[in-house]
């Protein structure tokens, strides 16, 4: 019973190990962010320039007649913007398969919430935009910044009752998955039927490859990129085939941990056994987990923080300014991100509760869900990716201006209001407990 007992716990800690160290990651990733928000801003304003010109340089890849002509933003918000999709996909992957998200009854509560949180934010942004030259950009308040927002809760450490980061995180996860399904059908263009085809026809050869049990990696990233290309070709935004792929990734370790003898993990007499070791540890656990735990460092401490070096340069002037505050882009930014998400999340998960269909985390207060909801108001990274969507090019540049000076105006308010209700909402509920409870 007591070797039963301990598999058991083994198994519960092998699936559990990977939440903290992703909500690690993104706390520690949401500080780099911060950094290159303010890098980005006094490289922006200091050496306009030099900004300009970096970013808007065209790199070409490929030969003459089959080749891929892009601006360094470009590269990044296509490219690398794709990891982070993928990364964002085996995170949805996991949470589905064995996290928040697997139990109904766990993940209506977050889901309902996070569907308040798109859906109010954009009609608020319409009631501002409709029928004007920015109605398109009615996707950019839908979006949370999991890392800075998940940083912001970090600040108050055992305070806040770690269902609270579950519940964070599964709105996040529910939100990510509402933002990717609006870009790939609202926010891309030029459909290509041949090239579209093409990828799904590459997906298939991939998904052969794991049926036949191919376990090398190189194969599946060389395809990948074969898929990235093709989906970039097809119309729809690249970055969908990095969730797609990330959503393939299997969930089951190719040996059961049960069946890896521990004495040889530990022998790495020889380069043979070593290197044999390494095969054993590695296919104990799970493509998505191995591949989460390679990539996600490097995409919440390189890649996100690229991306805002690369698009939060904003020109900070009095002139720009002061058209951003008369501007009903920025003000359907800011209020939809500020009082939409925060509104939007609170009702339905209000109403999710009422009607008994979720139930609040356990440990979890409502003026803690109220905070959680205002901290759903930053909206940096996905916001900035979708705005760029939404106003291409230069004739979107002054809407797209508008839209990052909102962007950035409403994170900050959010992550202030958002921090202050949790202070106020862990301070009451210590006061209540009272000395030594």
């Amino acid at each position: 019973m007591t070797a039963r007992h301990d598999r058991d716990d083994a198994r519960a800690l092998r699936v559990i190990r990977p939440l903290p160290d992703f909500l690690y990651t993104e706390a520690a990733g949401g500080v780099v962010l911060v950094v290159a928000i303010g890098a980005a801003l006094i490289w922006a304003n200091v050496f306009p320039v030099s900004y300009r010109e970096l970013w808007n340089t065209t790199f070409t890849v490929g030969v003459p007649d089959h080749h891929l002509s892009l601006t360094l933003r470009e590269w990044v918000n296509d490219g690398l913007m794709a990891v982070f999709f993928f990364v964002v996909g085996l995170e949805i992957k996991r949470e589905l398969v064995e996290g928040e998200l697997r139990e109904p009854r766990k993940a209506a509560l977050p889901a309902i919430a996070a569907l308040g949180g798109m859906v109010v934010p954009a009609l608020v942004y319409v009631a501002f935009n409709a029928g004007g030259a920015g109605r398109d950009g009615w996707g950019i308040p839908m979006a949370t910044d999991i890392a800075i927002a998940v940083g912001v809760l970090s600040l108050l450490g055992a305070r806040v009752a770690p269902q609270l980061k579950l519940f964070l995180l599964a709105l996040a996860i529910v939100d990510d998955i509402g933002a990717i399904v609006v870009i790939a059908l609202f926010y891309s263009h030029g459909f290509d039927t041949a090239s579209a085809v093409a990828a799904v026809g590459v997906v298939a050869v991939m998904l052969g490859m794991r049926a036949l049990g191919v376990r090398n990696i190189l194969p599946y990233a060389a395809l990948g990129v074969c898929v990235w290309i093709l989906v970039h070709d097809s119309g729809v935004h690249a970055t969908i085939a990095g969730v797609v792929l990330g959503l393939l990734a299997p969930t089951r370790p190719f040996r059961h941990p049960d069946m890896v003898d521990g004495d040889k993990l530990a022998d790495v007499s020889n380069v043979a056994t070593a290197y044999e070791t390494v095969v054993l540890a590695r296919e104990s656990v799970s493509v998505v987990e191995w591949l989460e735990y390679r990539l996600h460092p490097l995409s919440s401490y390189v890649i996100v923080p690229l991306f805002a070096l690369a698009n939060a340069g904003v020109v900070l002037s009095a002139d720009s300014i002061d058209h951003a505050a008369r501007s009903s882009v920025t003000l359907g930014v800011v209020v939809g991100l500020v009082v939409g998400k925060l509104a939007g999340i609170a009702i339905f998960a209000w109403l999710a509760a009422r009607l008994r269909v979720g139930s609040l985390p356990e440990g979890a207060t409502w003026p803690q869900i109220l905070a959680v909801a205002a901290l759903g108001g930053i909206g940096f990274t996905v916001s900035l990716f979708v705005a760029g969507l939404a106003f291409p090019g230069a004739s979107g540049a002054l809407l797209r201006r508008d839209a990052q000076i909102g962007i950035l105006a409403a994170s900050a308010v959010a992550a202030v209001l958002g921090a202050s209700l949790l202070v106020l909402a862990t301070r009451n509920r210590t006061r209540d407990r009272g000395p030594g409870r």
